[in-house]
């Protein structure tokens, strides 16, 4: 009888008035998206965000190919959402936040005392080196990369530069960004591939590349979009051509999506004052006013941020 009464009181109910809903986002927006979600959950007692980090083209296919129920997709680049996801599966996507590409490491790695912006590739192509970077066919960090080794071999004129640097240490190649930093900090490889937010937010060393190759400076688009790579496309066996741009990230709510409101709700206070902060204080800037090709389609909530470059704070609309 007691063994009853026991199991009786520990029956567990559900929360009543907790409304939820998921995010599918890139890896590399793991950490400013954790902290902009607890700062929203904090002021939305009654609101739980539930978060799937992946690589862009990854979280892409959950909603084309596998059915996978979702409020809002945020791509580390907007060609990803623009090919994938709209129109078919949203109304209008945002650019929100840049980044840029660098290589980062540990204090300790192989010659970080003499690695820079200008020897930075003869030192990955040393034998005793080893370096990461991620699936160009899962998450835009990889292609990106491919097309700074093909920027960088124009830069300094070196033919075959780009081949070279792709073909070596492919074993260490991840599903996405965010996978590379266990391998700088166990010490499996001395260098990898990486956005600059994410070396910022590991505490990690970096170098700086130059603006003709680290896809980072919106001046230099012309240049960045003379490379272009391709990746696994939308059907089974098709490939997709990308090419060069400056890197920006990009966010959509579901036309499906079951909280709709309350998604786009989310994406305001992301783009509020607040929401910028966050970003800035986890080593990315925020892309003011944002982007949009749809603003016809944009909800009014959030066109109001796009009229001026002077963003009020977020105010509760729930």
């Amino acid at each position: 009888m007691s063994v009853l009464i026991l199991f009786s009181g520990c029956k567990s109910k559900k929360p009543e008035n907790v409304r939820s809903m998921v995010i599918f986002h890139a890896g590399s927006l793991s950490i400013p998206f954790r902290a902009v979600a607890a700062e929203y959950e904090k002021r939305h007692p009654g609101v739980k965000i539930l978060m799937e980090p992946a690589g862009s083209l990854v979280c892409a296919r959950k909603i084309t190919e596998m059915k996978k129920p979702c409020d809002i997709i945020a791509s580390a680049d907007y060609f990803v959402i623009n090919e994938f996801i709209v129109p078919e599966h949203s109304d209008w996507s945002i650019r929100f936040a840049t980044n840029e590409i660098v290589i980062a490491f540990r204090k300790n790695a192989k010659y970080s005392s003499e690695i820079d912006s200008s020897n930075w590739m003869d030192i990955l192509l040393r034998d005793d080196v080893t370096y990461a970077r991620s699936d160009p066919d899962s998450d835009p960090c990889g292609y990106r990369s491919v097309l700074a080794f093909r920027l960088a071999e124009k830069y300094y004129g070196r033919e075959g530069l780009a081949d070279m640097l792709t073909s070596k240490d492919r074993e260490f190649i991840r599903p996405k960004e965010a996978d590379l930093v266990s391998l700088v900090e166990s010490n499996a490889v001395d260098y990898m591939l990486q956005y600059k937010s994410v070396a910022i937010q590991h505490n990690l060393e970096y170098i700086k590349l130059p603006d003709h190759i680290n896809l980072g400076n919106p001046g230099m688009n012309d240049i960045y979009k003379g490379v272009t790579t391709d990746v696994t496309g939308t059907s089974p066996g098709s490939r997709i051509c990308v090419r060069g741009e400056y890197i920006n990230y990009s966010i959509a709510v579901l036309s499906d999506s079951h909280e709709k409101d309350l998604a786009v709700d989310f994406v305001a206070f992301l783009i509020s004052s607040e929401g910028r902060r966050i970003f800035k204080d986890s080593g990315q800037d925020p892309i003011v006013p944002f982007i949009t090709e749809q603003p016809e389609k944009l909800p009014l909530r959030l066109l109001r941020f796009l009229n001026t470059d002077k963003q009020g704070e977020y105010r509760n609309e729930i």
